[in-house]
């Protein structure tokens, strides 16, 4: 039965090839329109978190701020200054946390040879290249825990800036002054892609060892302090128990919140992946009406058919055709025309996406827009709509000609 099904339907798309490929040239196009939105959009998704997570890893920014409510004698409006002894201590009694580290930051003069140029400057642990996604390019290394212990002076360098300065020369193991002080060049950071910006890209950014940044600048307060839990989840507990601690400390009312400033990153990806779902169901919306667009389009050539070959039902039903059969017939044809149509849009998309990824990474496109996805789901996704579609397209059209009398066929012209 589906092998006579195939050729009857093969037959008609021969009889009539100009309406055959309109039709199928709707159903490609709404397939096309579905499969690349979802997979641009998917991309551009991963890109804008990519460039959230470069800026911060899963980690919290606390600044110090001031109080708003009095608290044992002590009157509101009190500043609030975090130490190294501060983050020492959270580090210690706060539980959950993978790391932390203390972030002083100072504008800066760099020298190499006849060049300069001015940039931030941030003393840190070795824990922020896992939390600030500070990854060194190869030959070169980021801050080890034995440079904070030792105070050395070595310097890790952003991209940008260690090209300003070494004009194509191997930065690493060179020697640069920063504020006149000599420093060793270990490593340059790899080129990132970074939406979210902390006091500038880090791309242009320099970083030494807290301690060494300690002695020679001679700062008595951080600027901030930088913590990343282990558990992502467990975020609203870790913020509560930080700001217990240091309330024991710093003599404030553990529930004021403008006591600490803190910038939440995790939240930030939470709200992030929250528009880009957002987004995606959007852009999928407007495929999908494409596609439905595409299905009345089938609907209505189906009904076409159905008028066109009347005599033809008739004289199936009259040799002992069921009614199940006719019906199946046309459902059959509609399903056919859906997946078709659907398989020339999802290989033109697999196609153009293809092309697409080709281009290089550091095309100013690429890195904005990121590399679009043809995923699994989406395909799937796509084919099971165009299934209900192909199949909704033929239902009608084949009841109508599953209920045609017989008799009246047969005289139909």
């Amino acid at each position: 039965m589906v092998i006579e099904l195939i050729r009857e339907f093969f037959y008609d798309l021969r009889a009539h090839r100009t309406r055959a490929v309109l039709t199928l040239s709707a159903v490609a196009w709404g397939t096309l329109s579905v499969v690349l939105l979802l997979g641009f959009g998917e991309g551009l998704g991963n890109q804008m978190l990519a460039g959230l997570l470069n800026a911060g890893n899963r980690i919290m920014i606390l600044y110090g701020g001031e109080t708003s409510k009095e608290y044992e004698g002590q009157p509101k409006g009190r500043r609030i200054r975090l130490t190294e002894e501060d983050a020492h201590i959270i580090q210690t009694v706060v539980g959950g946390l993978e790391a932390v580290s203390p972030q002083y930051r100072n504008n800066v003069s760099l020298n190499y040879g006849k060049e300069t140029s001015t940039t931030e400057c941030e003393g840190v642990s070795a824990d922020f290249e896992e939390m600030r996604t500070m990854y060194p390019a190869a030959g070169g290394r980021f801050l080890s825990p034995r440079d904070v212990a030792e105070q050395r002076r070595v310097v890790f360098l952003g991209i940008d800036i260690a090209t300003d300065l070494f004009k194509g020369e191997e930065p690493v193991g060179k020697s640069v002054a920063i504020d006149g002080v000599p420093f060793t060049v270990i490593g340059v950071m790899q080129k990132k892609v970074q939406t979210s910006m902390n006091n500038g890209p880090d791309t242009r950014r320099a970083v030494m060892p807290y301690s060494t940044f300690r002695t020679i600048y001679g700062n008595k307060y951080v600027n901030s302090i930088v913590v990343r839990p282990i558990d992502a989840t467990r975020q609203v507990e870790v913020k509560a128990e930080i700001y217990r601690v240091l309330a024991r400390k710093h003599h404030f009312d553990s529930s004021d919140e403008r006591t600490l400033g803190i910038w939440d990153f995790i939240e930030n990806e939470k709200m992030n992946r929250r528009i880009s779902m957002g987004f995606t169901i959007f852009i999928g919306s407007v495929g999908l009406l494409t596609l439905l667009i595409a299905g009345v389009g089938v609907a209505n050539i189906m009904y076409v058919v159905v008028k066109e070959r009347t005599r033809e039902i008739g004289i199936k039903m009259a040799l002992g055709a069921r009614k199940r059969y006719i019906f199946a017939q046309f459902i059959f044809e509609s399903l056919l025309i859906a997946f078709i149509g659907g398989a020339i849009g999802i290989s033109l998309s697999w196609g153009i996406i293809s092309l697409v990824r080709m281009l290089p990474a550091s095309d100013g496109a690429m890195q904005f827009l990121g590399r679009p996805v043809l995923s699994p789901t989406v395909m799937l996704a796509t084919t099971g709509i165009l299934a209900v579609i192909g199949a909704t397209a033929g239902f009608f059209p084949a009841r109508k000609a599953a209920n045609l009398d017989p008799v009246e066929s047969l005289r139909y012209e």
